[in-house]
């Protein structure tokens, strides 16, 4: 379907629910408009709508009805699992495997009483006993007495991941990608199908056009599969600039997302969001500034790649000079396995604010430390986190508390001629007050506590940091680095710019397209 360029104006959403292409003249061209939605530096729309839908419908869920279990444990890098009655799944098919989190009171390596975890620590939700301030209003609790919470996954099952059947045969079930976790019997793992209203959505296309207005959320990809949205410009929204629900390989690239209409905690501000068990989207060549929280994962990721994308300006309305989480794949239990790579970025971090992810990969990314100057929409001020000592927390590496199982390699960490007053290893309490080339293990309340496991289980090799001025390897052997952990070689969209753009045996990095694209005034501006 092309639209010409021009303004059209979008107050009931259009649902993209077959396999065809929306497309526009060019983002900047072409704009939907949603003029009953959402307003700058506001929380209250007229109308909460989206823009546009790709899928079935706006709420999607998987059938509970269908649920059958596993007969024995699925394992990482395996293509197939076996799986009690499997009437109704064929070849084709989209559904979701998932497992319980096994949770249970276990001593809070915080020093908090008790928190409510796995043993494993795969899962830790923002839950004590005895009860804190900051504990989550979860929605239930299981017999055993901690949180059941449904928000973004079936109920207490905050690992899993959508996957596609390639194969049925008797009570095996193979895949057309492997697993890329491993699912237990003795956790309740389970495959669900989607069924009637909810049926994803495949090979449909949102292109060359600007959302305006968005107020729940503007472009949602919700029970999608293999579908995308490209040279995609999204501003002025409420809740997600993209979001991405129960999708399986879903393709975000080329697009612009930026300055969100009321960018404070809470899912108002969010640029792009992975949610209920999405797996392996792309997320590639983007730009997003100027949000709450410039992406965020909940309960999903797994498989997903985050890849050459520039992501700076994540702000607090009204609270500025604190320094949001940057790049991440965060903000509720249960992520798991995303990789970044070749991104720019004021930090990478991993928040527990609604509970842990885990087992992230962040390759050849260029970390700064602090977020470049902007301006505070509300009093117009320019906010500088290098020229201001109050502002922070600063850090180039960050994953808050119950973050285990992550993996740095090959990064840049600060900038050259700016870390007068950094330590390398910000640790314990009070360490946040310090601007911290690495920050792992910290927590925001106060006092503040530390949980050393989190250095302690992350494997740290070949990172550049301009602290120090050189390469180091905590962990591994010292030794060339590939190129790339996903692509056979150079993408196209760095034209004839050095690639790999980051380099981290010397300290040196090139051109970033999407940065690029933004300094030149033409974000917009892709081949």
């Amino acid at each position: 379907v092309q639209l010409g360029a021009g303004r059209f104006v979008v107050n009931h959403l259009v649902r993209i629910g077959k396999a065809i292409t929306l497309r526009g003249a060019g983002a900047g061209k072409t704009t939907l408009e949603k003029t009953d939605g959402a307003v700058m530096l506001s929380y209250q729309p007229k109308d909460a709508q989206p823009l546009v839908i790709v899928g079935p419908s706006r709420w999607t869920k998987p059938d509970e009805a269908t649920a059958r279990p596993l007969l024995a444990d699925g394992a990482k890098g395996a293509s197939a699992i076996r799986v009690a009655g499997l009437q109704g799944v064929k070849a084709g098919d989209i559904v979701l495997l998932d497992e319980r989190s096994g949770a249970r009171w276990m001593p809070d390596p915080l020093g908090r009483g008790k928190v409510w975890a796995s043993p494993d620590w795969r899962v830790t939700w923002q839950l004590h006993d005895p009860r804190w301030s900051a504990d989550d209003p979860l929605e239930a609790t299981t017999p055993t007495g901690g949180p059941a919470a449904a928000w973004f996954s079936r109920r207490d099952r905050p690992v899993g991941e959508v996957k596609e059947v390639a194969s049925v045969a008797g009570d095996a079930v193979t895949f057309t990608t492997p697993l890329h976790s491993d699912y237990r019997v003795e956790r309740g793992a389970e495959l669900v199908r989607f069924t009637g209203d909810n049926v994803h959505v495949r090979g449909a296309g949102v292109e060359a056009l600007t959302l305006l207005g968005g107020s729940d959320g503007a472009l949602r990809f919700e029970a999608a599969a293999r579908s995308w949205a490209r040279n995609v410009e999204v501003s002025r929204w409420i809740g997600e600039g993209i979001a991405v629900t129960h999708g399986f390989r879903v393709e975000i690239r080329d697009s612009y997302v930026h300055d969100g209409a009321w960018s404070s905690p809470g899912g108002a501000g969010y640029a792009l969001s992975l949610s209920n068990g999405s797996a392996e989207v792309l997320v590639e060549n983007d730009i997003l500034v100027h949000a709450n929280k410039v992406m965020v994962a909940r309960s999903a990721g797994a498989g997903s790649v985050v890849a050459y994308c520039y992501a700076d300006g994540g702000f607090i309305l009204g609270s500025e000079g604190w320094i949001e989480v940057g790049l991440n794949a965060s903000h509720m239990a249960g992520p798991h396995h995303v990789l970044f790579e070749g991104n720019e970025g004021f930090n990478f971090d991993s928040d527990k604010t609604h509970g842990s992810s885990t087992r992230m990969t962040v390759f050849r990314n260029w970390l700064r430390g602090v977020r470049r100057p902007f301006t505070n929409p509300q009093t117009r001020n320019v906010v500088d986190d290098a020229a201001s000592k109050r502002n922070g927390p600063k850090r180039c590496a960050g994953a808050g508390a119950y973050t285990y199982g992550m993996n740095y390699v090959g990064n840049v960490l600060g900038e050259p001629g700016k870390m007068d007053g950094w330590v390398y290893e910000g640790t314990g309490r009070n360490a946040m007050g310090k601007p911290s080339i690495w920050l792992l293990g910290w927590d925001d309340a106060s006092p503040q506590p530390w949980d050393p496991s989190v250095a302690a289980t992350a494997l740290r090799a070949g990172n550049w940091d301009w602290l120090q001025q050189k390469q180091s390897w905590e962990q591994g052997v010292p030794g060339p680095l590939p190129d790339s952990l996903y692509l056979a070689a150079k993408p196209p969209f760095f034209g004839a710019a050095p690639w790999p753009w980051v380099d981290p045996a010397t300290g040196k990095t090139g051109v970033l397209p999407a940065r690029a694209r933004l300094e030149a005034g033409t974000p917009n501006d892709v081949r």
